[in-house]
């Protein structure tokens, strides 16, 4: 299956890749906006769940994203590159992006991750089931043990955060900084970005 996934990203041209992208995302809003009608009993419940004067946005979501980001760097840097084979498919798609597109995509996965997983899945069946579905989502990490664990892990402490804040922006804070930065490292490494916007 990984190799399967992998084969079909390296067929598409990186605009149809992009666009596949922003397909997949919009999907999971659709899905999350037809679930949130179902476990939200009116829109003020659901809007509470966005706090946009909360300092924690700043003061929890980036620095957790910014530890998240430094172990996954330290990992990468000491561990063996097995490890982190997810088939290239993180490559192929971070690399294939220009700034403001990979910005485009890492803002709309953060959403719409986020507002599915924990806005909607965690507040209805808990943490530990929306870590696992978080993680069970992400196919191309079944394959490796290693990649496995450790979404299942992120997943987990980005649902403890939801938990500890319960301010939704907070996580979207917090996936925004991991995936825009892991997100440029690659880009860079492709020798693909040159400024960021």
């Amino acid at each position: 299956m990984k190799n399967k996934q992998a084969e079909l990203v390296s067929q598409l041209e990186d605009e149809d890749l992009y666009k596949a992208l922003i397909q997949t995302q919009l999907l999971l809003l659709i899905i999350s906006s037809f679930l949130g009608i179902w476990v939200f009993d009116d829109i003020q419940k659901f809007l509470l769940l966005f706090d946009f004067q909360d300092w924690s946005i700043l003061l929890i979501g980036i620095p957790a994203g910014l530890l998240v980001v430094l172990y996954d760097l330290l990992s990468m840097r000491y561990l063996p590159e097995r490890y982190f084979n997810d088939g290239g498919i993180n490559q192929r798609i971070f690399s294939s992006l220009n700034g403001r597109q990979l910005v485009f995509i890492v803002l709309l996965v953060s959403i719409s991750e986020e507002l599915l997983f924990r806005g909607i899945i965690q507040t209805y069946v808990g943490l530990w089931m929306a870590s696992f579905i978080f993680a069970l989502i992400h196919i191309r990490y079944l394959y490796n043990v290693y990649l496995f664990v450790n979404i299942l892990l992120l997943s987990f402490f980005i649902g403890f955060i939801y938990e500890w804040t319960g301010n939704l922006l907070v996580t979207i804070a917090m996936h925004f900084t991991i995936d825009l930065i892991l997100g440029f490292v690659i880009n860079k490494q492709a020798g693909k970005v040159k400024t960021i916007l």
